[in-house]
């Protein structure tokens, strides 16, 4: 009983942190339904192939290894997890069929669902969990240690597998302090033990299995048949990398493109004879990143005057048409339940405050600064576009600086050799997830942030068991954020998709994803 009850708490903690709005279809703006159940039998056409178009090239096709949310978006077809993300935003199980929780969160055990094959043909067993989450965690003490979550997991300290007393597999993952949002990690993908080229031609147990990779050309995917769960309806999809979004919307006139998740408001007023437009968020934090150790960026007056300078809702209003939602904080308003809705009017546009500020700090006059973005994102570059009028009303002199997404990796997100940035930052279905790279000591604190409270806090949060007191700790460190000015945070942004009319089935997700198992043709 104590064990059923320890995992209905768990299972609470974390779909209440899940994405209640985002990530979920807006009526009111789009023109179609998205589907986000089982497809009527009698409109499905079984099989076919359809394009889809994509902006960022792959940096990473290892699952455990990618470091942009745009590689995410693809591999989420190809890999499992111990558990998975529905679209309405519950973990359900996946490669385990079931798992149970001891009393104080800190020993999880996952039952292994017999007779998943991988794409390579071999039986997926205990032996591959085991290795997977070791590989992942860096438990195992190898430099293969996933970016995106070797800090969720610092807290592993044993892997172990086992059998039930009817002999099926078991996996226990044994913590050394409580974590009560752990579930929300554990989508990563479960791979072979016995594998070697996941960078190469990557081996998973998801609904579609990889075919071929061209750089900054495509990747190829077909059906899986063997998938244990629920089969995808298409036979083959490519997703296509185009340079930019205005070259995909070329593409998109010209129909070879048949999904383009990345529209502007004005090019998808252009695409309603062939295309459903369907309009959901992206469940990104979008925002003007600032380096907080390179000067006059240290100074926190300064950061502060950014942040009056900017007109959130301007901006929206400029590069989506008011779509979109505005934050003031390093969290998306989809964790209704832990976002701290108060930081949005936190620094409501002020010009006079600004230019007082910029005086305090020394710089009455302003100064110049460099906002590097990747180009081959549209509305990223149309938000810095907006901005650099913005902070130019209070004398400073913003230029942009494209670069290309591979060049925006490993200078600016890795190397940290940038002044400010606009880009979208992802999450997994943790609150943690989205406020750890703030954490002074985390790999994916690009922008140098460091408050010794904020640290403390943070690791208090993630610890923490009672529900009311992690809601608190979690609002706090938002605050926090917001008061030292990281960033200038500006909104979770619309996302745009055009969906040819011969298809349907295309699903919003509560994560930054395109799950192509649910789209089929329409019978004629």
């Amino acid at each position: 009983m104590k064990k059923k009850l320890a995992v209905l708490m768990a299972c609470i903690l974390v779909v209440s942190a899940i994405f209640a709005s985002c990530g979920k279809k807006n009526d009111q703006n789009a023109t179609t339904k998205a589907n986000s159940g089982a497809a009527p039998e009698n409109e499905i056409q079984q099989g076919g192939e359809i394009v889809v178009g994509v902006t960022n090239d792959i940096d990473n096709l290892d699952p455990h290894k990618y470091t942009a949310a745009g590689t995410g978006e693809i591999l989420f077809n190809m890999f499992d997890g111990l558990v998975k993300v529905t679209p309405d935003g519950d973990l359900v199980p996946a490669i385990a069929e079931s798992y149970t929780v001891n009393e104080d969160g800190t020993v999880y055990t996952f039952v292994i669902r017999q007779g998943v094959k991988f794409h390579n043909g071999t039986e997926l067993n205990a032996d591959d969990v085991v290795y997977s989450v070791k590989r992942v965690s860096g438990l195992d003490g190898s430099p293969d240690a996933s970016v995106k979550h070797e800090s969720a997991l610092s807290t592993l300290t044993s892997v172990e597998k086992g059998t039930t007393e009817d002999g099926k597999e078991t996996v226990t993952l044994t913590l050394s302090a409580p974590n009560t949002e752990l579930l929300g990690y554990l989508t990563f993908a479960i791979i072979p033990d016995d594998y070697t080229k996941q960078s190469e031609s990557p081996v998973g147990a998801g609904p579609f299995k990889f075919v071929s990779y061209t750089e900054a050309s495509s990747v190829v995917m077909e059906k899986f048949a063997d998938y244990y769960g629920t089969p995808a309806y298409l036979d083959k999809v490519t997703f296509k990398i185009t340079s930019d979004t205005d070259a995909a919307f070329t593409q998109l006139l010209a129909g070879t493109i048949d999904v383009f998740p990345y529209l502007t408001a004005d090019q998808a007023d252009q695409l309603t004879e062939n295309y459903n437009i369907e309009v959901g968020n992206m469940n990104l934090v979008q925002a003007l990143f600032l380096n907080n150790t390179v000067k006059p960026l240290d100074d926190i007056r300064i950061r502060q005057a950014i942040c009056y300078a900017i007109d959130r809702q301007g901006v929206l209003d400029m590069v989506a048409a008011g779509k979109g939602t505005v934050i003031g904080t390093g969290m998306f308003a989809g964790f209704e339940k832990y976002y701290n809705a108060d930081t949005v009017n936190t620094y409501a546009k002020d010009v006079a405050k600004a230019k007082q500020l910029l005086s305090d700090a020394g710089y009455p006059d302003g100064f110049d600064i460099t906002i590097t973005v990747p180009s081959n994102y549209q509305f990223h570059v149309d938000t810095a576009q907006v901005l650099v009028e913005q902070l130019k009303e209070v004398g400073i002199n913003a230029t942009i600086s494209l670069v290309e997404w591979a060049t925006w990796l490993d200078e600016v997100y890795k190397g940290r050799n940038f002044e400010t940035t606009i880009i979208g930052l992802d999450a997994d279905l943790a609150p943690s997830d989205v406020l750890k790279r703030y954490a002074s000591t985390a790999s994916g604190n690009f922008i140098n942030y460091n408050n010794s409270e904020y640290d403390t806090l943070f690791a208090s949060a993630v610890a923490e068991t009672d529900d009311n007191k992690k809601v608190e700790d979690y609002k706090k460190l938002q605050e926090i954020l917001t008061n030292d000015a990281a960033s200038a945070y500006i909104q979770d942004p619309s996302l745009i998709v055009a969906v040819s009319k011969k298809l349907s089935g295309y699903t919003f997700y509560p994560v930054y994803v395109q799950d192509m198992s649910r789209v089929y043709f329409v019978k004629q």
